[in-house]
């Protein structure tokens, strides 16, 4: 028997969580394997209620709404005795584990999702995180672009390094249902943008909305995701400045985020970094023609399968929503492009490349 504890800070709606929701299940069908989770911060979610309606693994809920404390070091220590394997995702679990770690030495694994953060700006920062990552056992980079960002900009030893590109349930995206628009008020000769992301730094919500201000007002913005941290307050104000408010609706954390895409006409993920860009794929899965920010590691996923537009240009981004929508050949076309492409990143790949590098280690 092979037992796992994966870490993370919570499961609040983000792509790092959908990736442990998605394979908490796949693990634990497997003979032989069986796959936890801690959360440090344990406040109710969509995620979360999911994971439990499914009932498929044990969920330690070491906090809720308290995931700097330190002292969730102490609580992670004698869990962590009881696995073989530690898979640690996301700051601040990243250090809490792998010092909790320290008490036990079990075999340890960080995914990173992400080719930046804010910490690598720091010089003292990143002097740390060299040491933290030197804690573990391997590094699971989520696309070539964030290994290279391992290696090159943090100088990991690159036989720590292993590249596992993130995966998604199709299963799950073709047998969703298609949203009914007079729900949220829309018509038929609504032209929908929906973008799904988190109102953080990364994800660059200014230049969609912008760009939704300079198109005719047939076009509707639909922004799903956590409303309630960081910047959501100033995406309103921008929304209400610009004047689209009639137009845009903020739905907060949905769980029906298949059913939603399928019903817009056009997916937008913009970012000003990312380490995969998981929606985008959904987002190409779900038929949904998708454009898309120009960054490393999103760009490869979307690239052959999607629109990019450069970075932080809003007429750029402007022209191609109305190139798609004016364009029926080139509409289908990539929407066909991007079913094709979303096929790539089926989750079942990343779980058995995970179960074989849980093996090598064990």
């Amino acid at each position: 028997m092979m037992k796992i504890l994966h870490v993370i800070d919570s499961l609040a709606v983000g792509g790092a969580e959908k990736l442990v929701l998605d394979t908490l299940p796949l693990y634990n069908s497997v003979d032989g394997v069986t796959a936890d989770v801690a959360l440090l911060d344990a406040s109710e979610s969509i995620f979360l209620k999911k994971l439990k309606t499914q009932n498929c693994c044990r969920i330690y809920e070491l906090s809720s709404g308290n995931l700097y404390n330190p002292m969730l070091i102490f609580k992670l220590v004698p869990i962590i005795r009881k696995y073989d394997i530690i898979h640690v995702h996301l700051f601040p679990a990243q250090y809490f584990a792998v010092i909790a770690n320290l008490f036990s030495w079990k075999k340890i694994i960080f995914t990173e999702h992400n080719s930046f953060n804010r910490r690598m700006d720091n010089p003292f920062f990143k002097l740390l995180e060299k040491m933290i990552y030197k804690l573990y056992n391997k590094i699971i980079c989520i696309s070539p672009e964030v290994k290279e960002v391992m290696k090159n900009g943090l100088k990991i030893n690159e036989n720590k390094l292993i590249t596992i590109e993130n995966g998604i349930n199709i299963n799950d995206v073709k047998n969703a249902g298609v949203s009914f628009r007079k729900e949220f008020g829309y018509t038929e000769e609504d032209v929908i943008i929906i973008m799904v992301a988190k109102f953080r730094q990364q994800k660059d919500h200014e230049t969609l909305v912008k760009s939704i201000a300079q198109l005719p007002d047939k076009y509707k913005l639909l922004l799903v995701g956590d409303g309630k941290k960081e910047r959501y307050d100033e995406i309103i104000n921008l929304v209400e400045k610009l004047k689209i408010k009639d137009r845009t609706i903020f739905t907060g954390e949905r769980g029906d985020v298949f059913s939603l895409y399928k019903m817009a006409n056009i997916a937008v993920l913009s970012s000003n970094w990312e380490g995969f860009g998981l929606v985008a794929a959904e987002a190409m899965a779900s038929g949904t023609p998708l454009i898309a920010s120009n960054v490393p590691g999103l760009s490869e996923v979307v690239s052959g399968g999607g629109i990019l537009f450069e970075k932080g240009n809003v007429d750029d981004l402007t022209q191609k929503i109305s190139e798609l929508t004016d364009d029926n050949v080139l509409y289908n076309e990539t929407s066909r492009k991007g079913q094709k492409k979303a096929q790539k990143y089926d989750i079942s790949r990343l779980v058995e490349q995970t179960l074989l590098l849980y093996r090598s280690l064990k």
